[in-house]
């Protein structure tokens, strides 16, 4: 979405369209809202927004738009947004909410009309990101905010200084991105409906770490993966003390079921079985498992890919590997210190070998050799560090 300029364009164009029935409102309005709200007051705010989609929080930003942020603040307060539902989206672009007439569902027809009018601009040096919080208006006034409110999926640069910023969504833009991706009518209207139940407001809190983030290589070392395949199960022990970068990513992704589903897309005999190809799996990631992939920097190190190593896939960059691996099945030493080791079977070699023998044509199994899913237990003794 937008990763041009005619694809910017083609998004400011839909806001402007989907708004034009409020233009009668533009011309008549009441004074300009004033929050009485001090700067003090409304700083290292966050508001968590509860909706039948999930929830997600939103960083407010008062020092870039005082008074949206106090009409936001004291809508929290009223219970304006409450029963509201998110009534326009543009797929992985952006989604729009806070009208109040959206809590009628009698009122369909008017949807987008309602809480306009009500707040001057407020130009800052803010730019709409994945994640920005800003102001709905009338097409060409943009002092005509006020609650309807729009939150950028992915960047909207065509939408900067046409629309005040006043918030980032800081934790829950997977939520964000599934109510994107809601299906619309003829008319760009929502058709399944996705509510507002609350909205809190809190002091800010630093969002919580990544899964895996945080634990001592010790602790990283005490954790086992159970590989269910469709040939049987193969347990692997992990080297965090030589890569521990891929551990935690590799551990992060199993726990989060990215590895679920998947199937050994490459089979090489006298060298390795590879799975982790996302691209195989049965199914699509869901947004909270898509956001956790990424790529990663290189760890090599001075252990030989011999029989039973578990390592890291990667393309042509040293620094592109992501999800898939390989299980070596007999020396390799062209891979030495080329691509990154982070493990090793300890039990299931026997069903590495079954794997290895399926028929191929090339190297791609004829046959589908699935692996359903990746299980973590706890060692009590650490084996990651053993040779």
């Amino acid at each position: 979405m937008a990763k041009s300029g005619r694809g910017v364009r083609r998004l400011v164009w839909l806001v402007g369209i989907l708004l034009l029935p409020a233009l009668g409102l533009a011309q008549q309005r009441p004074e300009p809202y004033r929050t009485s709200f001090s700067l003090e007051e409304m700083l290292n705010k966050q508001a968590v927004v509860e909706t039948t989609e999930g929830s997600f929080v939103i960083d407010l930003l008062p020092e870039s738009a005082p008074n949206h942020v106090g009409l936001f603040l004291q809508g929290v307060q009223e219970g304006t947004y409450t029963g509201t539902s998110f009534h326009r989206t543009v797929a992985r672009g952006i989604i729009q909410g806070g009208d109040p007439i959206t809590k009628d569902l009698a009122r369909l027809d008017e949807y987008g009309r309602g809480g306009l009018g009500l707040v001057e601009a407020e130009p800052n040096d803010e730019q709409h990101i994945p994640g920005t919080v800003s102001a709905v208006v009338v097409p060409g006034d943009s002092s005509s905010g006020g609650t309807q409110f729009l939150i950028c999926v992915v960047a909207q640069p065509g939408l900067d200084g046409h629309h005040t910023i006043w918030g980032r969504v800081s934790e829950g833009l997977p939520v964000v991105t599934r109510i994107s991706e809601l299906p619309v009518d003829t008319q760009g209207r929502v058709t399944e409906r996705v509510e507002i139940i609350s909205v809190v407001v809190r002091d800010w809190q630093a969002p919580p770490p990544l899964s895996f983030s945080v634990e001592s290589i010790q602790e990283l070392a005490n954790y086992r993966a159970i590989l269910e395949t469709d040939e049987g199960t193969i347990t692997v022990e992990f080297f965090p003390d030589r890569a521990p970068g891929h551990v935690r990513n590799f551990l992060r992704l199993a726990d989060a079921g990215v590895y679920d589903g998947m199937a050994f897309h490459r089979i090489v005999r006298g060298f390795v079985v590879q799975t982790g190809f996302l691209p195989s799996r049965l199914s699509p990631l869901t947004e909270e498992q898509r956001i956790l992939v990424s790529t990663l920097e290189p760890e090599f190190s001075d252990t030989p890919h011999v029989r039973g190593i578990v390592s890291m896939a990667r393309g042509v960059d040293e620094a592109s590997a992501s999800t898939s691996f390989f299980i070596v099945t007999d020396e390799a030493p062209a891979l030495n210190e080329t691509y990154t080791v982070f493990g090793r079977v300890v039990e299931g070699m026997d069903v590495v070998d079954r794997i290895e023998r399926m028929p191929t044509d090339g190297e791609t199994p004829i046959n589908r050799v699935g692996l359903a899913d990746i299980r973590l237990e706890r060692s009590p003794v650490s084996l990651g560090s053993r040779e």
